[in-house]
């Protein structure tokens, strides 16, 4: 089940948004800017082992909500999991100010459906710093709709619409465990994570190779792949974006499996009965969508 070939046509008219929900989604760039300026904190605290033991599991816990759950769970469907799994890890997923369920999805569809055309939010085409992050502070910011099955669900609902709650709660939690130390270790580690996933929408689509025939300029790029617990085997998701795996590419004629910790996770979630019935293509569909040079 191979991506459909290149769409021309026009991104679809803007969702109205109400005021509440502008000013909600809108925090979400400040919230990141303020991360920013607060990593400066670490420059007058230091940050000792502990601090830097913190950085890496509020980065590592946190990335993989954003992949298991808003990526490949909510986004392509690509495994089920139990309500709560969902919400838990939506609730995590937003203490990193990766904004909300209903936004995250809706935005990542318009990548998807318009990838490296007019229409996708960080079109490589228009530079690399354009997909890195200019377009947060663009109108393309704002997802041209919203999900109906995200916003059916009245609690992700609500977590889209509350999204900044969870970052600044542990932002909280960081001070009370190790004061202004920890908290300049919550700044660094949000900002680290913030160009982590970044690198997904701008190196991906630049740098790396290409062993399938997706339909836009998406790569498999092994140093992004290690910063985001697997996705950036970025041309096999391009080229079957519902695969629960996507650590995989092609080497002389045969399949080749790569590390993807994501995928190991859902297994995980698999076997505690968390989740079920993850999706991965088979070899036959692979070959028949490798690109062979």
């Amino acid at each position: 089940m191979q991506s459909s070939s290149r769409r021309l046509s026009p991104k679809p008219s803007q969702q109205r948004y109400s005021k509440l929900t502008l000013i909600s989604y809108w925090s979400g760039p400040l919230l990141l800017i303020i991360c920013h300026l607060g990593s400066l904190l670490a420059v007058s605290t230091g940050l000792s082992l502990s601090a830097w033991l913190w950085i890496f599991l509020l980065y590592e816990v946190r990335m993989l909500a954003i992949t298991s759950i808003y990526h490949r769970l909510l986004t392509h469907r690509s495994y089920h999991a139990l309500s709560p799994v969902k919400w838990i890890g939506s609730i995590i997923a937003c203490s990193a100010t990766q904004m909300g369920p209903s936004w995250w999805k809706g935005h990542h569809n318009d990548h998807h459906r318009y990838s490296d055309q007019p229409g996708d939010p960080h079109n490589s085409v228009k530079g690399f710093s354009w997909s890195h992050c200019r377009w947060l502070l663009s109108e393309s910011f704002l997802p041209s709709s919203l999900p109906s099955d995200i916003e059916r669900d009245c609690i992700l609902r609500f977590i889209d619409r509350f999204h900044f709650l969870p970052a600044l709660a542990l932002a909280l939690v960081s001070y009370t465990v190790g004061g202004y130390e920890f908290l300049a270790a919550f700044f660094v580690s949000t900002t680290l994570l913030f160009h982590g996933v970044a690198t997904v929408n701008s190196l991906c689509h630049w740098f790396g190779s290409q062993p399938f025939n997706s339909s836009d300029r998406s790569r498999n790029n092994w140093f992004v792949a290690i910063l985001t617990l697997g996705e950036g085997w970025h041309s096999c998701h391009h080229t079957f974006p519902w695969s629960a795996r996507q650590g995989i590419t092609t080497q002389k004629g045969n399949i080749e499996y790569l590390p993807d910790p994501t995928f190991w996770f859902i297994n995980l979630l698999t076997s505690l009965r968390l989740a079920s019935k993850p999706k991965v293509p088979l070899e036959t569909e692979l070959l028949s969508a490798a690109k062979w040079s």
